[in-house]
């Protein structure tokens, strides 16, 4: 199970990697996420383009595998 989950969380973090690395940049940034936007902002998640969700879903699988990670030993 250990092997299993630590080869998973390999694959993911270089997944993550690659993901974050070919984002082109913005002037913004993630600054409006973390609190910084209005309540007309409540519909952020269908303005993100595909490559910065998949880099959110990589971002919170890498946290859940680090968590059981961490746990099962």
């Amino acid at each position: 199970m250990k092997a299993i989950l630590a080869l998973i969380h390999i694959i993911v973090s270089v997944m993550m990697i690659f993901a974050v690395l070919i984002q082109q940049r913005k002037q913004g940034g993630f600054s409006g996420v973390f609190g910084g936007g209005t309540q007309a902002d409540a519909g952020q998640w269908q303005r993100f383009t595909g490559l910065t969700k998949t880099t959110i879903i990589l971002a919170v699988i890498f946290m859940v595998t680090s968590f059981f990670i961490v746990f099962l030993n």
